[in-house]
């Protein structure tokens, strides 16, 4: 009853007020006259949010409840349908101080919001882009931030404010159910990844939501998992990307993750919002290069105590609970939230937001061009590829195709092929180009038969489950092929292509079992058939792998595949895109932004990713020794070194020089295309500390990339680039802050990890 009657007095005050003329407007009054005009109510309404339905937020792990059931449900306002449908939530506007209702959408590969609206005849599908793991595959900061514009556009002609992305989290275990969401496990490459993704949405007044803030590495019982990491750890590894990515963007928003951090909710954790990210205090751990200057915000249903959120620095809790209002207006009246915290979190958010569309008062068209936009993700994805094995038949490639080549498909993704991973990352997208419609595109033949076998299965499993939604994408176990029908397909064609699927998604890991990280049996025996019968017949025989992230090699590459091409999760124009790279219209240049292993145990983490909600606690064991850097020290090499990727064309290095300009090292490196066809490559800058150096440093580490043009045959292009010396440094334990080593750096430009092509060693000195 409490709570009934609490929102009444919030709408009677909203009503009775509503008739004021001289109250202050927000865009007319300054910020201050505004948020001075507020009632108590309204200050805690504001920093709460609304949602655009009531429902009772999901809770991780189940059976587990910090507060009272009956305290959960959504807060009742009278904003509950959304100013966007399908949103995902947005402010309590306030119409008599001028105040909007901003609104929040989901958005890692593209805007998520309702395609069908009731009562209206129109259409409102947004496009399905490439999942991060694809664009970091890019290596490519001018395509990324060109696609993100993109995904802004859209956002502002549907009226949405912010998008909720992009996700940075590391790689620290190839099982996290979202690392397709995540960019790499390299920080660097996250940080500069992050920043194009960032500056592009923001290019249209659009701003974003840089998540997850920190240290969320893993599904499994998120909303209460402590992830306990060294001070260095979470400094050059875990907050680096975020450092690097505030530097050189400034998103509008920051989202607070789920999990504790050493203990204490990043939500409430002040250290974490207040004094390293934002640079109030550099006596506990150091602050941000570049403080933050927007607000933060919480993950959906982030359950924590309202009033503690608020003075850690958490300005706004999306889409809130009752019990947390109830918490924020008793704070503010007992004083235990005091008046200059909740005034400064408004503060911070009505400044960010005054270019929003809502303040602005833009009035959004409901109509992107979404064919320009299916353009740019089919170039993206083409371009994130990874072409993993490309052996010689005969004498040329197995791949490119030539033209006219018949093909024949094997394995769901040929007909029904995933785009993205569930949860917030999923779009509602108006189609999907299937990887058999994007061969026929292309000019091949595909085997009917075999199409006709697979259709008619997948429709009929199809009718058995669900279609679609946020949370469940539906993927089904593979047909069972027989040696007859395969054989009767390679009679037919020249060549067999057959694809391996895994989904993936929010508020669950994947598991090292069969079906999910290993291969079904069913799985490998049809690659093993596929590839045998068509070795017999003197054939070719490809495998694609359609999936955000990886799995177990081992069966794959004991088949024996000509080649094989790693597709991601490549959005929804994805079957011309694969066709495309298949056809040679595009020359494979995507690299790994992950290291490979041969087997799951031989990540280190693998010693503690938590297998159940049980696993309360994860030690971080490995420390900064994540990807490459625990392969580089140890004795077990990976399968795919970080960085890899084949092409159908060869490079050559030259012309190597690094120079120390004050304190700022720049490399730069002539690139040739020494081989037959047009392409393109990425190059990565490695640095290795000195021997001498105080403590511990990894082997190399990234330090900066780039990537040519498209070179022609015999063409050659210089590539500079620059590492900024804070880009250079690295954490010190002891005086708790970054510092360089006196020394002689090593600096490489490589191909990948362990494709070193030159290396220089030049001296650097801590006070130049």
């Amino acid at each position: 009853m409490k709570h009934k009657l609490l929102n009444a007095s919030i709408a009677m005050s909203v009503l009775s007020l509503a008739g004021c003329q001289n109250a202050p407007q927000y865009g007319r009054d300054s910020i201050e006259e505004v948020i001075a005009a507020m009632t108590v109510e309204e200050k805690a309404q504001f920093v709460v949010g609304t949602n655009r339905v009531q429902e009772t937020p999901p809770d991780s792990p189940k059976g587990i409840k910090r507060y009272p059931e009956q305290c959960e449900g959504a807060v009742a306002t009278l904003q509950t349908q959304g100013k966007v449908q399908g949103a995902a939530g947005q402010h309590f506007d306030i119409p008599r101080l001028g105040i909007p209702a901003f609104v929040y959408a989901d958005g890692p590969a593209g805007v998520r919001i309702d395609p069908k609206r009731e009562n209206d005849e129109g259409e409102y599908y947004c496009t399905a882009f490439p999942t991060e793991t694809a664009l970091a595959a890019t290596w490519d900061i001018d395509l990324v931030e060109r696609t993100t514009k993109a995904m802004g556009e859209e956002a502002k002609e549907y009226g949405v404010d912010v998008l909720l992305a992009p996700a940075i989290n590391i790689h620290r275990n190839p099982l996290c159910g979202r690392n397709f969401e995540y960019f790499s496990e390299d920080p660097l490459l996250v940080g500069k990844m992050a920043a194009a993704y960032i500056n592009g949405v923001q290019k249209n007044n659009v701003g974003v939501s840089l998540k997850h803030y920190a240290v969320n590495n893993q599904e499994t019982h998120r909303n209460g998992v402590n992830a306990q990491l060294s001070m260095r750890a979470l400094r050059e590894i875990y907050l680096r990307g975020f450092e690097i990515a505030i530097r050189e963007s400034q998103p509008w928003t920051i989202m607070s993750s789920y999990n504790k951090v050493n203990g204490i909710f990043a939500s409430e954790n002040h250290w974490l919002l207040t004094e390293v990210l934002r640079g109030t205090d550099g006596s506990k751990g150091g602050t941000f290069e570049v403080p933050f200057q927007g607000f933060v915000m919480t993950d959906w249903w982030a359950q924590e105590n309202g009033v503690r959120q608020q003075l850690a620095g958490n300005d706004l809790i999306m889409p809130g609970t009752q019990r947390q209002l109830d918490e924020i207006i008793e704070g503010i009246n007992n004083g235990s939230l005091p008046d200059s915290i909740i005034d400064q979190n408004i503060y911070r958010i009505l400044k960010t937001m005054e270019k929003s569309t809502a303040a602005t008062g833009y009035k959004y068209s409901n109509k992107p061009d979404l064919a320009d936009h299916a353009k740019v993700t089919r170039e993206v994805a083409s371009d994130g590829m990874v072409l993993l094995k490309n052996d010689l038949t005969g004498t040329s490639k197995a791949l490119p195709f030539e033209a006219g080549t018949k093909v024949a498909l094997f394995g769901n993704a040929c007909y029904d092929i995933l785009v993205g991973g569930s949860g917030s990352g999923n779009v509602n997208r108006k189609y999907k180009v299937s990887l058999a419609e994007g061969m026929e595109n292309a000019g091949f033949a595909v085997d009917e038969p075999v199409k006709k076998a697979y259709t008619s299965y997948l429709d009929a499993e199809k009718a058995k489950v669900p279609a679609e939604n946020f949370w469940t994408i539906p993927v089904f176990a593979e047909l069972s092929l027989s040696e007859a029908q395969v054989t009767e397909a390679m009679k037919n064609s020249d060549a067999a292509i057959i694809t391996i699927c895994r989904m993936a998604g929010e508020g669950g890991d994947r598991k090292a079992v069969a079906g999910d990280y290993l291969l079904t049996d069913t799985e490998a025996a049809n690659i093993a058939l596929v590839c045998k019968t068509a070795h017999a017949a003197g054939k070719k025989a490809i495998v694609v792998l359609n999936m955000g992230n990886i799995i177990d090699m081992n069966a794959v590459l004991a088949a024996n595949p000509d080649a094989v091409l790693h597709a991601w999760l490549g959005g929804q124009e994805a079957g011309n895109s694969i066709a495309d790279v298949l056809s040679g219209k595009v020359n494979p240049s995507g690299k790994l932004p992950m290291t490979w292993a041969k087997n799951y145990q031989d990540y280190a983490s693998s010693k503690n990713f938590p297998f159940s909600v049980a696993d309360s606690i994860v030690n971080y064991e490995e420390d900064i020794y994540v990807g490459y850097r625990q392969f580089d020290k140890g004795s077990v090499k990976p399968l795919y070194p970080f960085g890899f990727g084949l092409s159908y064309t060869t490079f050559e290095y030259s012309d190597f020089e690094v120079k120390n300009d004050n304190g700022k090292i720049v490399a730069t490196v002539a690139v040739k295309n020494t081989g037959a066809v047009a392409g393109r490559e990425s190059v990565q800058l490695y640095q290795s500390a000195p021997s001498s150096a105080e403590w511990e440093k990894p082997v190399k580490e990234l330090k900066a990339f780039a990537k040519t043009k498209i070179l022609q045959p015999g063409e050659t292009q210089k590539l500079t680039m620059t590492i900024e010396k804070f880009d250079a440094m690295s954490w010190n334990e002891k005086q708790n802050c970054w510092s360089v080593d006196n020394g002689d750096y090593t600096y490489s430009v490589a191909a990948n990890a362990e494709d070193v092509k030159l290396s220089k060693a030049i001296s650097i000195s801590a006070t130049k």
